[in-house]
């Protein structure tokens, strides 16, 4: 079998050819414009995923049936991301985010004709939102990687931020406004919303045109097989030890952190009623928006190592603090803090990335990092359920050594196991940071691997 290629293997006088062909960045009025486009549509497709949740659980008033579709969704992100990643290198970004929208838009127009005809089922909509799920695989690289291309060097940690802003602002007005108008125009006249949002997404990278990467700078001689491009984000991830570092902490930080996502909920409610939950986790969404216009006016200026050491350290913090007592204030701080920090840790670690791998490689690298940082989410909604409902709150609702011992501490009863399993994954996405800041690949990345994009970029 052929050795496959490693990164190094393009020689500096390729590197400057590529680079010479490289359209120079229009600044941040195109990224703008495309930016808003998409957060339009992906304000509508948020409305539908919400209108689709309910109608889920008012027909199965299942959880585990509940959970199906959200899997669907999860899952083809971390299997087809590495494929995804080689084609989008080949590809024209700009085609690839156009052609993924009108695949997702279809998958949407068959899920409103099969709800019309009242031949919806939970199967179609797993099935539909695997598709869904891997066009949004294709579209995210793509957009993720025309950003380095759209904005100068010095603003992408400002650009990341104003995506993460995006996010924050559907995830805050989606749920609401997808309630209120199921009341008004039901779940067909949402479905027409998403269409007309992505409608409008569309025309913008229409009209809109960026730079693209010159791909016929390779010789058919030093042409790499398919599987060769599948596996070079993992070569390259090796050959910069910094950079796999990087990816192994935020993987485990994922696994530590989405086993509160999915507890957060019964947390809340085994203290609170409806009505705090919803502010509580209003709260939360308020937070993930500050952060997000934090990042967008601020950009991330400084050492950006020491920027995600200290928001992972807080985001254990918040945590740890969510866990020691049933208090509706000190939950809704330590979710407003937690949902503070995620845009900003994001953003800077998206920027990193975005400076330090050079834009012809970036599908591939950048596949290859989402598919291991998601990895381990799966992992952590499976174990959650058991891990509370088994392990940690026979712990503090029994006459148990552990209650006997910390239970005048963070409380017994109903709810306390899951606070001490919150108190648990926040020290160790606390040690986990702290142990971080002692690899001196890590520590030292900024400084150790040189930026892989001129200055005007």
């Amino acid at each position: 079998m052929q050795t496959p290629p490693t990164p190094s293997a393009t020689s500096d006088r390729d590197n400057r050819e590529i680079q010479e062909k490289h359209a120079q960045p229009q600044g941040m009025g195109m990224f703008t414009a495309i930016w808003f486009g998409q957060v339009v549509s992906l304000l509508g497709s948020s409305l539908t995923s919400f209108a689709l949740s309910i109608w889920v659980y008012q027909q199965t008033n299942s959880v585990t049936q509940f959970s199906f579709p959200i899997l669907a969704a999860v899952l083809p992100p971390i299997l087809i991301s590495p494929i995804a990643g080689v084609y989008v290198d080949r590809w024209s970004r700009r085609w690839t985010m156009m052609i993924s929208d009108c695949c997702a838009g279809l998958c949407t127009f068959i899920l409103a004709w099969l709800y019309i005809t009242h031949h919806l089922a939970i199967w179609h909509i797993c099935l539909l939102n695997v598709f869904t799920s891997s066009c949004g695989t294709f579209q995210g690289l793509a957009y993720s990687t025309a950003t380095t291309l759209l904005v100068p060097k010095d603003k992408l940690a400002r650009a990341s931020g104003m995506a993460q802003t995006g996010q924050a602002l559907s995830g805050l007005t989606a749920p609401s406004l997808a309630a209120a108008l199921l009341g008004i125009i039901q779940f067909q006249g949402i479905v027409a919303i998403d269409l007309i949002s992505l409608i409008f997404a569309l025309l913008i990278l229409a009209i809109v045109r960026f730079p693209e990467i010159a791909t016929e700078t390779h010789s058919p001689s030093r042409e790499e097989s398919f599987l060769q491009r599948l596996t070079f984000g993992w070569h390259y991830f090796l050959e910069r030890p910094g950079l796999l570092s990087l990816v192994l902490l935020v993987s485990l930080c994922n696994f530590l952190i989405g086993a509160t996502q999915i507890l957060d909920t019964p947390l809340i409610l085994s203290f609170a009623s409806i009505a705090t939950l919803g502010i509580i986790v209003s709260c939360g969404n308020a937070g993930m928006i500050v952060g997000g216009l934090a990042m967008s006016f601020w950009g991330g200026l400084g050492n950006q190592m020491t920027i995600i050491f200290l928001s992972m350290s807080v985001i254990g913090l918040s945590v740890f603090a969510a866990g020691l007592r049933p208090t509706a204030i000190l939950l809704a701080i330590a979710n407003f803090s937690l949902l503070l920090m995620i845009p900003i840790v994001n953003g800077t670690i998206q920027a990193i990335y975005q400076r330090k791998v050079a834009p012809e490689v970036q599908g591939r690298v950048f596949a290859f990092r989402k598919s291991a940082a998601m990895a381990t989410l799966p992992l952590s909604y499976l174990a959650a359920g058991p891990l509370a409902d088994r392990v940690f709150e026979p712990l503090m609702s029994r006459d148990t050594w552990v209650a006997r011992s910390i239970g005048w501490a963070i409380g017994t009863g109903p709810g306390r196991g899951i606070g001490l399993l919150f108190i648990c994954m926040g020290s160790l996405t606390i040690l986990a940071t702290g142990i971080a800041c002692c690899v001196p690949h890590l520590r030292n990345l900024e400084a150790e691997l040189p930026d892989a994009i001129s200055e005007e970029n």
